[in-house]
Formats: structure tokens, sequence, C-alpha cells
């Protein structure tokens, strides 16, 4: 499940809840069932943003040292991001 599938919820939620009336018998409330696809839509969306985000973060590392045979200082950077290195 992903971001599409919680806006497609919710898509087909309100096509549910506000477009169609049916009536069938009182055994099913649509109405209902259209919220309900709405409110589950939105959970998913929710959840999905935040996976996404915590997927993004990065880690940068610097360390600073001195070359013993010049006295040059010298910077290393690494960045990771999801645990690969990427420079």
């Amino acid at each position: 499940m992903g971001i599409g599938t919680g806006i497609a919820l919710v898509a087909i939620g309100a096509i549910i809840a506000f477009a169609l009336n049916v009536d069938l018998g009182g055994a099913v409330n649509l109405d209902l069932i259209g919220y309900i696809l709405m409110a589950a839509g939105v959970v998913v969306f929710l959840i999905s943003l935040v996976l996404v985000m915590r997927r993004r973060s990065t880690v940068t590392q610097q360390r600073v040292t001195r070359d013993p045979a010049n006295g040059d200082q010298i910077t290393e950077r690494r960045t990771r991001d999801n645990g690969e290195p990427l420079a």
C-alpha cells in the first residue's frame, strides 16, 4: 500500500458516500461504507507519508585528522542514506 492507494480509497469512498443514490432496502448503508473507506484512505496516506519521510533521512559524518608527514589538515566526509554510502 502506498500514497496512491490512500488517495484511491478516499476517492472511491467519496463516490460511494456522495454520488450514489441506491436504495438497498436498509440492508447496507452505502454512506457509512463510503465514510469508512475515506477514513481508511486518510490513514493509509498518512502512514505511507511517514514511512517515505523516514526512508529519506541522511546521516553525515565528518572526521578531521592531520597528515603526519607535512602537518596538513585532512577532512573526510561520509554521507549515508538508508545505510548506503552516497559520497
